[in-house]
C-alpha cells in the first residue's frame, strides 16, 4: 500500500491505494515517515528497560554469562583452540555481533504479529515495523561492546588501524538480520510456527558460525561453500577488526554483501506486495 500525494491534495481527503509497480520499494514513504519510525523505535527501548533494576545491565550480563560458561565448556574442558588468544576474549568478540543478529533477526520476524493492533486500525507504510524493530537490538549491542573494551583492556589488547572497519561488518549484521525479518515477517501472520521454527533455526546457525571455534578448525575442502554464510566473515571481520587476528577472506565478505543487497531489495518488494492482505490474515 502507498499514499499518492496527488490524491491527497486534490481535495484535502487522503487516498490510499495499492502499489501496482513490481520494483517500487516505496522508500519515499519510508523517508517520510521517519519520525514514526523513531517512536516506534523509541517506544520498544522504553518497554525494554522500563520498570527494571538492572535496567541497560542486562545486554551486558547476557553475552558475558554466556561468554563465561563457553569458556568453561568449549575453552577448558574441549580445549577448542582460540587463534592464540585467552578464549574468553575471542568468544566475546563473537558473541556480541552474534547476539545482535540473532535477536534484531528473530524480533523482526515476528514484529508484524506484534503490532497486529496498529497494523488493523491505522494506515503508515508497513516496513516501519520490522525496521524498527532493530532498534532495540542495536542499543543493546552499544552496551554490550562495553563489556567487549573492558575485557580487551583486561588482558592487553590494542586494536589496529582495522578497528576503522568494525562499522563495515555491523552492518553487513544489519542487512542478513533485515532480510530474514522482511522475507519471513509477512509468513509468520499466516503461519504461526514461524515464531516457533525461528529461535530453533537461529539457534543452529550460530553453529554453523564461527563463534565458539575458529574457521581454521574447518576443513579445507569445506572452507569456501562455508564462507557462504554471511555471518562467519560478520565474526571473523570482528575479530579482526578487534584482536588483530588473521584477515577474514574479502572476497567472500564482498560476495555474501552483494548476495545479502540483492536479496534485501527482493525482500523488500516481497514484503510490500504480500503485506497487502495481511490484515485479512492474521
Amino acid at each position: 500500500m502507498r499514499q499518492t500525494p496527488a490524491s491527497a491534495t486534490a481535495n484535502g481527503t487522503t487516498i490510499v491505494q495499492a502499489n501496482t509497480s513490481l520494483f517500487d520499494l516505496d522508500l519515499r514513504a519510508l523517508w517520510q515517515s521517519r519520525e514514526l519510525l523513531y517512536f516506534l523505535a523509541w517506544r520498544d527501548v522504553k518497554v525494554r528497560y522500563k520498570q527494571t533494576v538492572l535496567g541497560a545491565a542486562w545486554a551486558i550480563i547476557n553475552p558475558v554469562v554466556t561468554m563465561l560458561i563457553f569458556t568453561v565448556v568449549f575453552g577448558r574442558f574441549a580445549r577448542i583452540p582460540s587463534d592464540g588468544l585467552p578464549y574468553s576474549v575471542f568468544a566475546l568478540v563473537a558473541l556480541v555481533p552474534w547476539t545482535f543478529f540473532a535477536q534484531a533477526a528473530g524480533r523482526s520476524a515476528t514484529s508484524l504479529v506484534a503490532n497486529v493492533g496498529l497494523i488493523t486500525k491505522i494506515y503508515f507504510p508497513r516496513l516501519l515495523i520490522p525496521v524498527a524493530s532493530m532498534a532495540l537490538p542495536a542499543v543493546d549491542f552499544a552496551f554490550s561492546m562495553l563489556a567487549v573494551v573492558g575485557l580487551m583492556i583486561w588482558y592487553g589488547t590494542v586494536p589496529s588501524w582495522a578497528v576503522l572497519a568494525l562499522p563495515l561488518f555491523f552492518l553487513l549484521a544489519v542487512l542478513v538480520a533485515l532480510t530474514v525479518g522482511l522475507l519471513l515477517s509477512p509468513i509468520h501472520g499466516k503461519y504461526r510456527d514461524v515464531g516457533h521454527a525461528v529461535p530453533f533455526v537461529i539457534q543452529l546457525w550460530m553453529y554453523a558460525s564461527p563463534v565458539v571455534y575458529p574457521v581454521s578448525l574447518v576443513p579445507e575442502a569445506w572452507r569456501q561453500l562455508y564462507s557462504l554464510n554471511p555471518m562467519v566473515g560478520v565474526i571473523e571481520g570482528f575479530r579482526w577488526s578487534l584482536l588483530n587476528t588473521s584477515a577474514p577472506d574479502f572476497r567472500a565478505i564482498l560476495i555474501n554483501a552483494a548476495l545479502a543487497l540483492c536479496l534485501l531489495v527482493g525482500a523488500i518488494v516481497r514484503f510490500n506486495r504480500t503485506i497487502r492482505t495481511f490484515a485479512d490474515v492474521v
